[in-house]
């Protein structure tokens, strides 16, 4: 039977600590966002049974209607805010994990380096141009390793900003709605 050597070992040791590693984040934020969606709907269901008993003893129908107004802008508060926390959960987990693919990524590109400079010192006579063209290449790669990591970082940057917006703009409407609901619930009363 042959015997790994210790490199092979440690590698893959190394690979399983960050497998775990990326399990444990993903799993982590997926149990945070059971846990969000369990309270959500507790407060959900308290709510509704509370708004049902609310409705029960309503008598008159002007009632009715402020009442389906007032709901208007709590329930996009809610859903702006239940947004937001997905969105919390889901750019952690994704923050987590560049940041481990970061880690690994230059614990590469230095291995990488140091077995480039082992080549180097044991190159035969008459390969320095293989040589430098070896470490140019290299040079490049990381070069444009570190260009798309900082586009994406932008382009990371700009979604979140426009999500943001988004949210923003829909929360305004919603507010916008529940105010034009309750001055037609207000006017409505006042002819009656």
């Amino acid at each position: 039977m042959t015997t790994l050597p210790k490199d092979v070992l440690d590698n893959q040791k190394v690979a399983l600590e960050s497998l775990m590693a990326f399990q444990t984040s993903v799993f982590t934020g997926f149990e945070k966002l059971v846990d969000l969606n369990l309270k959500v709907m507790k407060a959900s269901i308290e709510e509704s049974s509370q708004k049902a008993q609310d409705a029960m003893g309503i008598k008159d129908p002007q009632e009715v209607v402020a009442m389906s107004s007032s709901m208007v802008q709590p329930s996009a508060e809610k859903a702006m805010a239940y947004s937001r926390h997905v969105y919390d959960i889901v750019s952690g987990v994704q923050a987590e994990l560049s940041k481990m693919a970061e880690g690994k990524l230059a614990e590469s590109q230095k291995s990488m380096h140091e077995a480039v400079e082992q080549f180097t010192r044991n190159a035969p006579q008459g390969s320095e141009g293989a040589v430098a063209m070896l470490k140019s290449s290299m040079a490049q790669a990381g070069a444009a390793y570190d260009s798309m990591t900082k586009a994406a970082k932008q382009a990371a940057d700009v979604a979140e900003k426009n999500v943001t917006a988004a949210a923003n703009a829909t929360f305004k409407a919603a507010t916008d709605a529940a105010d034009a609901a309750g001055k037609t619930a207000r006017a409505t009363r006042t002819k009656a």
